[in-house]
């Protein structure tokens, strides 16, 4: 059920921590760009999900239109009014009440942001108890209110032994941002507007801020690479739970790698080592060892151990042995066991594919198609020059070259040079007692 809220996720900042020319809310985690996972979460809440932006505007926008639609981006001024206040300078929310996350922080989920709306207070200001705040600004609470925020540079003796801390995300009410945001000054070393000074001019003039307690895990915002990484390994443990709660069997889960777009269907095994990748379907299928799946199509089928699928494959009661690899293929009650490329493809029921076997797909300059019929058996060590077509019922033999045409049905294909024997020939060359 959506709420009355509205949600900006402020997504402007450069990230230079990063150490990267890529913005730093498109830096992927599980498959998909961090500030997808703030919006995903908003948008389970409400209908009015403002994003902000400003460094490399264009390409997030571009982004996050890919998965969702109806988003109201608005680009801040960053040079004239940088810093979190700046963000939130002509922002026109749809309703009352007013969340402000982070589009750095991917882990925050639903449950977390709807403790938010419980509380009635004029401010909600989130914060996070530490167990080393060394670094972080203090947050002085006192019967259960915020009093202020101490930057560590500035506090007292008595408030650095605080350990409560600010988890940067806030719930306002419109009116309180209609009074303070036009307020904000710069006048501060860092020459920007702050969101905290609109929590120290609310508790001037005696407003309500009301501290809400968050778990570390999901607040705690990605700056840097280690960040990243480290966001990566509890976003995919939440997704192989997720399935796995679902019925999808993992053998040694934490060696799976998989992402967002990754979902299944029916009874899975899913083996160690794989990797599952882009927005890979898996039906009623068995992936063995450190096998790797990208954007692909499979159902009731066996794949691998150690086979590559490149995207836009599609197997159907298919098995896909030992280091093959299909590339934008279907196949269809196909053998393919062992040692083979199968790239622009579509094979046939009852067809099986020799070791060694490759379609030739490419020029140099184009891409061309390899059409096998139904109960084709091909023989190891097979080239098939594209583009080719074969009819059903057909025998190609083992260690031949299938040039490009059409080929008739009910005929065996056969391209060997004759064997030639020179007798003595290996005592000739090397000479007697090798």
């Amino acid at each position: 059920m959506l709420n009355p809220l509205s949600i900006v996720i402020l997504a402007a900042g450069k990230g230079s921590r990063m150490k990267s020319p890529k913005a730093k809310v498109l830096h992927e985690i599980c498959g998909r760009e961090m500030l997808y996972y703030s919006i995903k979460a908003a948008r389970e809440i409400t209908d009015d999900v403002i994003v902000v932006v400003a460094h490399q505007r264009d390409a997030v926008i571009a982004a996050m239109e890919k998965y969702f639609t109806h988003l109201t981006f608005v680009t801040q001024d960053a040079e004239n009014f940088p810093g979190t206040g700046g963000a939130m300078m002509g922002i026109k929310p749809k309703y009352d009440d007013v969340l402000v996350l982070n589009g750095d922080m991917p882990l925050i989920e639903r449950t977390s942001i709807e403790k938010f709306l419980a509380n009635p207070a004029d401010i909600v200001m989130s914060v996070i108890s530490l167990e080393n705040p060394s670094g972080y600004g203090r947050v002085v609470i006192e019967n259960d209110r915020v009093q202020r925020i101490v930057e560590e540079k500035d506090a007292s003796a008595s408030e650095k032994a605080i350990h409560t801390v600010n988890a940067g995300v806030y719930a306002f009410k419109h009116h309180v941002l209609q009074t303070y945001i036009p307020r904000l000054s710069n006048a501060n070393a860092q020459g920007e507007y702050y969101l905290t000074d609109v929590i120290e001019m609310a508790r001037h003039d005696g407003l309500e801020i009301s501290p809400l307690f968050v778990e570390e895990v999901e607040f705690k915002g990605v700056n840097s690479k280690n960040d990243l990484t480290n966001a990566e390994m509890i976003m995919m443990d939440r997704l192989r739970r997720t399935w796995m709660d679902a019925g999808v069997i993992m053998q040694l889960p934490h060696t799976i790698y998989l992402e967002e777009g990754v979902k299944f269907e029916g009874e899975c095994v899913i083996e160690n080592g794989v990797r599952l990748c882009g927005n890979t379907l898996i039906v009623n299928s068995h992936i063995k060892a450190h096998s790797v799946i990208e954007d692909s199509t499979i159902t009731n089928s066996d794949v691998g151990p150690l086979a590559h699928l490149r995207p836009l494959s599609v197997l159907e009661d298919t098995h896909v042995g030992n280091f093959v690899e299909v590339k934008k293929s279907t196949l269809k009650g196909v053998k393919a066991g062992h040692l083979s490329y199968l790239g622009d493809a579509t094979i046939g029921e009852g067809s099986n594919i020799g070791a060694g076997t490759i379609t030739c797909n490419y020029d140099g300059v184009k891409k061309y198609q390899t059409i096998i019929g139904k109960n084709v058996f091909v023989g190891s060590d097979t080239q098939l020059v594209a583009p080719v077509e074969i009819a059903d019922n057909v025998m190609i033999a083992a260690g031949t070259t299938v040039t490009a045409g059409k080929y008739e049905s009910d005929i065996l294909i056969l391209s060997r040079t004759p064997i030639r024997k020179v007798a003595g020939f290996f005592t000739k060359f090397f000479g007697k007692g090798k």
